[in-house]
């Protein structure tokens, strides 16, 4: 539940620090206080849409924060989220400056708008004064009745979505059959030329890092009498000539180790040299075994000149380099392949058929579980209807057979008969603006007894209703605020009275003439005041106080 709301330079509040229990608890004041002002806060401490506007003028920036009581389901998001658990709470707060600019938290960690959002759905559920507007419109009709149904069974959210996505790789599928179908001979020849380039390069079937490798052979083979050449030439300087650095080094070695019997300082000296004539020695062996290895062998020379000229014609020819000719020879194959797959119309029809059955599968489930759901819903509606004096009246929820959508096989429909033995027409058509009000509110109701969301919120949802119907509607919330914590923003003296808790919101003017709102609670002296002004108007009467004094008794 809602525990503090603190508002600081929002719109026309200065400062206001408001406490909440639990049941039903209203908010009144004359028209223009501020009431929605209150809701209009909490939504952005909720992640809602925050703007510059929003700042009180003089202000340098807006800061409302909400304090709720943790649910588990709130409690395991914090955790996941890595946010700190404090006292069993949730403080979720917003920041906005005079320049727009945004800042959100939770339990002081910052945090995103859409998290407040995501932990927001799950503490709160406000239902708007323009509700019933939107009840209108199918999508909307759609939509709340699926809500109905993930509310009372999370699972069935998966069926939802298993429509929407076997819906859209259906109609994938179908989209491919018909353009390949459209644009069969653009298809073909577009086959035939991938064909025939792909069939060049599987001939030629250049191998990854070839091309480094046959031109490092080209280079040694182009260049094989000079390597001879040199190789024996500087074999014939180290071991082979008349007076060989070898034999010189190590006859040079010998009087050195002699020499150092009779003066150790020359010891450093033979160290040095000595690993230089094991290193000449060294360089003797791989001479000889790279003068064995190394020939002369034009015809081999011809062959790689071929290859090399044969690759590099082919890379020119496909405007790569001769290194990349593997890549585009894989990525070749790759879209003959896929554009084969695409032309097997009789196999795309096949595939077709499969999704199509999967999707009307996942329709006829979707469609059944609708089916409860509508019959439960029209019953609670109906009933709550007969209470809200609309005697004899019905309310259905009808499913029309439609084409196959992304939301199924069937359009979402609220019919409504305002009295008995009248047929059930579209609400749009039948129901007055009280009438829509009223299957709006209980339709509210009723929804808000399916979830799990500990804190209801009505703005003005009781706009349109007055007399005995009022009355009625405000003991539907005070009910409702036995099991949930309940606030209403109302105008109707019959819904204030029945509140566990009241709240005045009124304006007043600063000593700089600056309009502000404020709210106070109420105590009972004060609520039958706050009561007989909401039933006489400007001027309070004994009369109406004593007709304030009967509505709350009552």
């Amino acid at each position: 539940m809602l525990r503090t709301l603190t508002i600081r330079d929002f719109v026309i509040v200065d400062t206001i620090e408001l406490e909440f229990s639990n049941g039903f608890t209203v908010f009144t004041g004359e028209t223009g206080a501020g009431k929605s002002i209150l809701i209009d806060a909490l939504q952005l401490a909720l992640g809602g849409r925050g703007e510059a506007s929003m700042v009180r003028e003089g202000a340098a920036k807006a800061d409302i924060s909400a304090d709720f009581a943790l649910t588990p389901a709130a409690g395991s998001w914090l955790e996941q989220n890595e946010f700190a658990v404090e006292e069993g709470g949730a403080l979720l707060r917003r920041v906005i400056d005079n320049a727009g600019r945004s800042k959100a938290y939770i339990n002081g960690i910052a945090a995103t708008a859409g998290q407040l959002r995501e932990l927001g759905e799950m503490l709160v559920d406000i239902h708007g004064q323009h509700a019933h507007q939107s009840l209108l419109k199918q999508d909307a009709q759609r939509a709340l009745l699926d809500n109905q149904i993930a509310v009372r069974d999370p699972a069935a959210t998966l069926q939802v979505q298993a429509v929407a996505t076997s819906y859209k790789a259906w109609r994938a599928l179908a989209r491919q059959r018909e353009e390949f179908e459209t644009n069969a001979r653009n298809v073909l020849l577009e086959r035939e030329r991938l064909e025939w380039q792909v069939s060049e390069l599987d001939k030629l079937a250049v191998k990854p890092g070839e091309w480094v490798e046959i031109t490092n052979e080209h280079s040694r083979l182009s260049h094989a009498a000079s390597l001879l050449e040199g190789a024996q030439e500087a074999l014939n300087a180290i071991s082979e000539a008349e007076q060989p650095i070898l034999s010189q080094l190590s006859s040079l070695n010998q009087k050195l180790t002699k020499l150092v019997d009779v003066d150790a300082g020359l010891q450093n000296v033979l160290d040095c040299m000595e690993p230089a004539r094991i290193q000449l020695q060294e360089a003797v062996y791989a001479l000889n075994d790279y003068i064995d290895k190394v020939e002369l062998d034009p015809e081999r020379l011809a062959q790689v000149d071929a290859r090399m000229d044969a690759i590099h014609g082919t890379a020119r020819k496909f405007r790569v380099t001769p290194e990349e000719l593997p890549d585009e020879h894989a990525t070749l194959k790759a879209k003959l392949q896929q554009l084969a797959n695409a032309s097997d119309v009789d196999g795309l029809r096949r595939q077709e058929e499969k999704a199509k059955a999967t999707y009307l599968e996942a329709a006829a489930k979707l469609s059944a579980t609708r089916q409860e759901a509508a019959r439960r819903l029209s019953e609670q509606v109906s009933e709550a209807m007969q209470e809200l004096s609309m005697s004899g009246g019905r309310f259905v929820v009808a499913l029309n057979p439609c084409e196959p959508a992304v939301y199924g096989m069937e359009q979402v429909e609220f019919l409504v008969a305002g009295h008995a033995g009248v047929a059930p027409r579209p609400m749009a058509k039948v129901a007055s603006g009280g009438e829509l009000a009223r299957i709006s509110l209980a339709i509210s109701v009723i929804t808000s007894h399916a979830t799990t969301v500990p804190t209801l919120i009505f703005d003005e949802v009781d706009t349109g209703i007055g007399g005995g119907v009022a009355e009625v509607v405000g003991r539907l919330l005070k009910r409702l605020g036995q099991s949930r914590q309940v606030l209403c923003v109302t105008h109707l003296p019959q819904v204030a009275s029945q509140a566990n808790q009241h709240f005045q919101v009124a304006k007043g003017t600063t000593f700089e003439g600056k309009t502000v709102s404020r709210i106070d609670v109420l105590d009972k002296k004060e609520r039958v005041e706050e009561v007989a002004r909401m039933l006489g108007g400007i001027e309070i009467t004994e009369t109406t106080r004593k007709h304030a004094r009967e509505l709350l008794a009552s």
